[in-house]
């Protein structure tokens, strides 16, 4: 358990790297031609699953320095089958099941906590139209076969990492193919990053009105060295600690023209009435004034515990809208956020879609089960910054499947 005490605090933070750009840079350099470096700090659990599932495909990893990989492609000559463990990560199993499936491995996916009750249905569903065997065995996947070139549909209000793994899985395929997605389109900067870093591995497909057009026999060829840029949704937690702060918080090591998503809080704390400064890879964030607000969250669905406690600081009604499928996270998480709220001494009720947010101007303080959802956590400990009294996170170790430096981090504040 960590107990956080209560106040604003000020000074300066490095982000450690992408969580979601480091899976992805991993991946395409293990399917490359050739060796490549990856300088990425802070593995987190989620990452290191990446990384064990890559290394059970035949990909090498030696740590070359400080925080720099060398990832030697994998091998498709292993014995199988490929033991996949992915932990809690819905990104690895959903990236790394069509990659495997492509390369014509047999390989057999672990899941633990709620990764097994995670949408994957439909992902699953298209495998098996174009020539894989998935058999399902509560928390275990297995996956024989091998992948044919043609047409893959899945919907784009479900997860975006259906469509992220058919992208990194098809180019290997041996003819041309098709993903059709049906429906609105949602966390689609996540979708973004995902054909930023394939076009960086040389991979060529065409975006069209209904989905994309990929042709087969592609080869990855990512540059000999990649560097991961730092994570903003990480950051989020501290940028809006210094929306409380007189004298701000700093948080460095972020690029301000990022595909990531979660870019967008420095619009959203700019138009809540913080004093934001952008100068290079460096973002402060002061206290100014605080509104109430209503937000669109379909974007940016990772920012919605600590958007909540954001609301919660200002005076007045706020509402967070198009979260639905936050029910669907390591926790049910329009639930885990309300609770976590109002364990606070807030104010806040879901919905279906999202949650209203009564603010008061602050918060109480108190003790928060995360129900081991790493961003419930770390949205507890900024809550800190506007309670009057500590605040206490039970099961604390779970940030450890994205920011496993988060409390050494925040110990580094000073309270004020």
């Amino acid at each position: 358990m960590q107990t956080i005490k209560a106040g604003t605090r000020r000074g300066a933070i490095r982000i450690p790297s992408s969580k979601s750009l480091a899976h992805r840079a991993f991946i395409c350099a293990a399917l490359s031609e050739s060796p490549v470096d990856v300088r990425c700090t802070g593995i987190s659990k989620d990452i290191g699953a990446t990384v064990d599932c890559l290394r059970s495909l035949g990909a090498v990893f030696s740590e070359t320095g400080a925080n720099v990989f060398r990832v030697t492609p994998v091998n498709e000559h292993l014995p199988d089958p490929a033991i996949m463990r992915c932990g809690e990560s819905g990104s690895t199993l959903r990236f790394l099941l069509p990659i495997a499936a492509a390369l014509g491995r047999n390989a057999c996916f672990f899941t633990e906590g709620r990764l097994a009750e995670r949408p994957i249905d439909e992902l699953i569903g298209q495998l098996a139209r174009n020539g894989a065997v998935i058999v399902r065995k509560e928390k275990q996947l297995e996956c024989f076969g091998r992948l044919d070139c043609g047409v893959y549909t899945v919907p784009g209000d479900v997860s975006s990492q259906y469509i992220s793994g058919l992208l990194f899985a098809l180019p290997l395929l041996e003819g041309h193919s098709r993903l059709e997605i049906t429906g609105k389109s949602e966390s689609s900067p996540y979708i973004a990053l995902t054909e930023s870093v394939l076009e960086t591995a040389g991979i060529v497909f065409e975006k069209n009105k209904s989905g994309y057009s990929i042709r087969g026999k592609q080869k990855y060829r990512f540059p000999e060295r990649v560097n991961v840029e730092g994570d903003w949704s990480n950051a989020a937690f501290f940028l809006c600690m210094g929306a409380f702060s007189p004298e701000g918080i700093a948080v460095s090591g972020l690029s301000p023209d990022s595909r990531q998503g979660d870019r967008s809080i420095v619009d959203i704390l700019k138009k809540y009435g913080a004093d934001v400064m952008v100068e290079e890879d460096v973002i402060l964030v002061k206290k100014k004034e605080k509104h109430p607000m209503t937000i669109d969250v379909s974007e940016i669905p990772d920012l919605v515990p600590v958007l909540c406690v954001l609301l919660a600081a200002a005076e007045g009604d706020s509402l967070i809208t198009n979260a639905r499928r936050l029910r669907f996270k390591e926790s049910d998480r329009l639930k885990t956020t309300a609770d976590m709220i109002n364990a606070l001494g807030g104010f806040v009720s879901e919905n279906e879609d999202g949650i209203a947010i009564k603010g008061r101007g602050g918060l109480t303080g108190g003790t928060v089960d995360p129900q081991n959802d790493h961003r419930i956590a770390m949205a507890a400990a900024a809550a800190a910054s506007i309670c009057e009294r500590e605040v206490r996170v039970i099961n604390s170790e779970c940030t450890e499947k994205s920011y496993p430096s988060f409390w050494k981090d925040l110990s580094s504040l000073e309270v004020i």
